[in-house]
């Protein structure tokens, strides 16, 4: 049967989607092969978004020598696009076309994406962050991400009581501080030497100490412990698609952990192609971060 317009449209914009998340992702790109197909678009079309916004602030305008003004009005383009996508149905966009796709077929709501653009914005407003500033930015960079997902996972699956749903945002929310957090630490030097940012409040990266890098790490534990709550809420394909996601960052912040703080300064840390092919394995058998 020959494809409508905007069937085939719609076949474009996440195979675009896909493109993007394969050529700027990796840990992130082996997780996601273990969701069902259907789920696996989804997740690569929120991403592509969010990887969209990031290059605009962070990337390849900057690296084109676009002025901050004009970086922030693309951003707020970028925002305006997306709204009207996910009330429309349709953008020129093909990445914004596929988020909007995804946002419509799941239930991701404009409450949950309006906070992800504002952290993507005080990240040219901002290069220090007090703790209210930084609650705030990790919320929109990453905990309402993990809600978008969460979406996916869940809008075609079994009905869940009120309390369920309740374990699986916070496990979500958390999970995604989590992977935001550990992202800080592992590009300490980048974001101080190369974007002049300082996301941790009070911690001056170039004097970083191993007491104020374990408590960053603890704080990074306490995130993973509660987000493994709730994996096993989710169905059998996501459960197994995140809980490799928490094991490839655990592992992460456990070689921080083990990682000189004078050395964190100035080294990204990294999770050897060998472990993360173990972590695959548990997860594909199963296993939950509890179990290991």
């Amino acid at each position: 049967m020959t494809p409508s317009p905007l069937e085939r449209y719609d076949r474009a914009a996440t195979r675009s989607s896909a493109v993007v998340i394969g050529e700027y992702s990796t840990s992130f790109g082996l997780a996601v092969r273990l969701l069902p197909r259907a789920t696996r678009q989804h997740i690569r079309n929120v991403y592509a978004l969010v990887r969209l916004a990031d290059e605009i602030v962070d990337g390849v305008a900057a690296a084109a020598g676009v002025p901050v003004k004009r970086i922030a009005a693309a951003l707020d383009d970028l925002e305006r696009d997306t709204a009207a996508a996910m009330a429309t149905g349709w953008s020129t966009n093909l990445v914004v076309h596929a988020f909007a796709v995804t946002a419509r077929t799941v239930g991701i709501e404009q409450e949950i994406v309006t906070p992800f653009f504002t952290s993507m914005r005080m990240d040219l407003e901002r290069t220090t962050h007090t703790d209210d500033t930084f609650a705030t930015y990790v919320d929109g960079s990453a905990e309402v991400v993990g809600l978008m997902c969460l979406r996916a996972f869940t809008a075609a699956g079994r009905p869940r009581t009120a309390e369920q749903l309740a374990v699986l945002e916070t496990g979500a929310r958390r999970l995604g501080a989590a992977f935001q957090k550990v992202n800080f630490l592992r590009d300490l030097a980048a974001d101080a030497d190369g974007l002049g940012r300082s996301y941790f409040p009070g911690v001056d990266v170039a004097r970083l100490d191993e007491s104020t890098k374990r408590r960053l790490v603890a704080d990074v534990d306490a995130d993973l412990e509660a987000a493994a709550a709730a994996l096993p809420l989710l169905e059998p394909g996501p459960r197994r698609a995140v809980a490799l996601a928490h094991g490839l960052f655990a592992a992460l912040n456990d070689r921080i952990r083990a990682t000189p703080a004078a050395t964190l300064r100035t080294t990204r840390i990294r999770v050897p192609d060998p472990v993360k092919a173990r972590l695959a394995v548990l997860a594909v058998a199963g296993r939950l971060p509890r179990d290991r």
